[in-house]
């Protein structure tokens, strides 16, 4: 990827070496496999640490989302009501993957995006040249097409065993989505360097001042 240098990813004794799309955050060090990255990287166009949000700005959100493959029309115009639905699926998304963290219980509340998307866009079935029967978005005319796709990526990796590992991290100020490729699945921070130590000191602070009181 042009101006992305390939990425180092450890897991036990084997080194993977993976080249990240373009429409992966650069920031990214602890990826999702494909396709169940693009979901992963969907959600961390937010980054609460930065203060940054890529659909917010139309031009910005339509380059993102034409690069991820999740918007293909180019005559495509994105309004301010498409970008308000998007990042509602986004949160929506992130509350599920919080739940591997351990995160609070859905309510409907947090489901609602979800369930208007899986109505405004139900899957298509499609049936391939050797016969085999599978479930597939709608072409991705429009926003809501392909925002459905990411619905379809993550009951596969329910059904595969992968989604348990795509998590948020703990640390209430970041939230960003990561990949936790430990033996254990323990994994609790997206970086230890920062998130981790932040909330290590921020507790131990917290034990002292009880223990002082």
């Amino acid at each position: 990827m042009t101006g992305q240098p390939p990425l180092l990813v450890t897991r036990r004794a084997t080194l993977v070496i993976m080249t990240l799309p373009s429409w992966v955050p650069d920031i990214e060090r602890k990826p999702a496999p494909q396709p169940l990255l693009l979901v992963q990287s969907f959600v961390n166009t937010r980054d609460l640490l930065q203060e940054t949000d890529v659909l917010t700005d139309a031009d910005e959100a339509s380059r993102w989302l034409h690069e991820s493959g999740l918007l293909i029309a180019a005559e495509t115009a994105l309004t301010a009501e498409d970008l308000h639905f998007a990042r509602e699926v986004r949160e929506s998304i992130r509350v599920l993957i919080a739940r591997n963290s351990g995160g609070p219980a859905l309510t409907a509340s947090h489901l609602r995006p979800l369930r208007t998307l899986a109505s405004a866009s139900p899957p298509h079935v499609k049936i391939d040249w050797a016969g085999q029967v599978t479930l597939g978005p709608a072409p991705h005319g429009q926003l809501t097409d392909g925002l459905a796709w990411l619905l379809l990526i993550v009951r596969d990796a329910q059904a595969d065993g992968s989604w348990d590992r795509l998590k948020t991290c703990t640390n209430p100020e970041c939230l960003w989505a990561f990949f936790d490729r430990s033996h254990s699945r323990r994994g609790q921070w997206c970086d230890m360097a920062s998130c981790g130590n932040v909330i290590k000191n921020r507790n131990l602070r917290a034990r002292r001042a009880s223990h002082a009181g």
